[in-house]
């Protein structure tokens, strides 16, 4: 059974937003395949918002953040064994490697990530330049005079 779904009537009246199809698409077909590990996504303002990843047991060197190309990929898992061989009765802490990759919306910009009790909080913040924001266009019909 098929889940598909038409988003054309969305598209009607935009122009530039074939990318919008894509994004809706993949998340239909949950590319990524798991959640692991949990995360939130919070919006602190109308330009202020933070992505909080639980990273339980990990230290900073065994995270990695990276930026390309409107794309935040957040990667971790333990580099180093411990010394002493431990045999666990029950593991619920899970230890394994991840990746998560979060696409980020035109202007938005890492600003900052921070480790603290095993979470994981990066701030991201909208910054639109000058020449993106709205602007009023005059209607040339009377001119003004000219001194």
């Amino acid at each position: 059974m098929t889940t598909a779904f038409s988003l054309a009537p969305l598209f009607r009246h935009s122009v530039g937003f074939d990318r919008f199809n894509d994004l809706f698409e993949s998340a239909a077909r949950n590319e990524a395949g798991s959640s692991y590990p949990p995360y939130n996504v919070e919006k602190h303002g109308d330009d202020q918002y933070r992505i909080v990843i639980a990273a339980a047991g990990l230290q900073q060197q065994d995270l990695e953040l990276q930026v390309e190309k409107g794309v935040l990929t957040v990667s971790g898992g333990k580099r180093d064994k411990a010394a002493t061989e431990v045999t666990y009765l029950h593991q619920g802490i899970a230890q394994r490697a991840f990746k998560l990759s979060f696409r980020l919306a035109d202007h938005i910009e890492v600003k900052a990530a921070d480790l603290a009790n095993g979470l994981l909080s990066i701030d991201l913040l909208r910054v639109v330049p000058e020449e993106a924001k709205a602007k009023r266009i005059p209607i040339n019909g009377e001119k003004p005079a000219l001194n």
